[in-house]
């Protein structure tokens, strides 16, 4: 079974060491009976699972697309008639090329709320050498 330091956890949950002690003593976490104590990969993944909401969509409608990623435009870079937008939506930071004439049409700038929807035919998925 894997299981992760307290500082480990922290980084991959985006909180402080102390938060994720504060959790461990409160009951929320659990941990190994290891010295230093660790918590189990099971329970850290439940707890991101618990922790990821997401805003608020602006465009509040149906969509078959189940990749979205509300967030805040972070930079725009125009060059010519091409663009790359950077949307930083809670962890992730979703970086697009589009028109320079859809950005000005979405009057995006840095500090706009927007969604990124991502289809994507391939993701890899990588784990550290063991």
């Amino acid at each position: 079974m894997t299981s992760y330091r307290i500082s480990d956890a922290a980084r991959l949950l985006g909180v402080s060491d102390d938060t994720v002690r504060r959790w461990i003593d409160q009951g929320a976490l659990p941990t190994t009976d290891a010295a230093p104590a660790e918590i189990p990969g099971e329970a850290l993944a439940a707890k991101a699972v618990e922790l990821a909401h997401t805003p608020n969509d602006p465009t509040d409608r149906l969509s078959s697309a189940r990749n979205r990623f509300t967030g805040l435009v972070t930079r725009v870079q125009l060059d010519g008639v091409m663009a790359q937008v950077d949307i930083q939506c809670g962890p992730h930071r979703v970086v697009t090329l589009m028109s320079a004439e859809a950005v000005r049409e979405l009057d995006l700038a840095p500090g706009s709320l927007a969604v990124a929807i991502v289809k994507a035919t391939t993701v890899i998925v990588e784990t550290p050498k063991g």
